[in-house]
């Protein structure tokens, strides 16, 4: 059985996931309405795998025997300066749910639910992922500059990693995976 402290603070991430994915959509939809279809593909792509990574926290605690609360949720900002600005503030976002899982793994470690803790794990390495890409774009972003061209090719990028992540998304079993 799962401890309340322990119920309570998966409840929160699941509130953090489900936003994230709301995050990216607004973001992708930014994206493909002003001239970065490949953008907003990867982002698209990110909006699934977060609904994912928020699905597998649902059927965790169920499974052991807490309760999943679906929580309502803010509308996301839907405002950016450019591209690059998207990809700072995904960054920003990112690091906000690196810290965020770092928290629930400290309340899973006091409440000395090892288990929790354990299944933890994939997210932690997922998150050191995900930060890594990010760095990675922003780095290609600065690379292409003020350039159109350079911008034009990274977009083109863009769709190719989109369609990786969602070959991995549909491989690893996507919603299915997560019971």
């Amino acid at each position: 059985m799962i401890t309340k402290n322990v119920e309570k603070a998966i409840n929160e991430q699941i509130l953090r996931e489900e936003h994230s994915s709301r995050i990216y959509l607004a973001m992708a939809s930014w994206a493909e309405r002003n001239g970065f279809p490949g953008a907003a593909n990867w982002l698209y792509a990110q909006t699934e795998e977060e609904r994912i990574h928020m699905l597998k926290l649902v059927h965790y605690l169920n499974d052991r025997g807490g309760a999943a609360v679906i929580p309502a949720l803010e509308a996301p900002g839907a405002a950016f300066k450019s591209l690059s600005d998207v990809f700072q503030q995904v960054l920003k976002h990112e690091e906000f749910i690196s810290a965020s899982i770092n928290d629930l793994y400290s309340v899973c470690i006091k409440e000395k639910d090892f288990t929790s803790a354990n299944y933890l794990q994939w997210y932690i390495t997922e998150q050191i992922e995900e930060e890594s890409t990010v760095r990675s774009i922003l780095d290609q972003i600065k690379l292409a500059g003020p350039d159109k061209g350079g911008m034009f090719m990274m977009d083109k990028e863009f769709s190719v990693m989109a369609t990786a992540k969602r070959a991995s998304l549909a491989q690893s079993g996507g919603a299915n995976a997560v019971t």
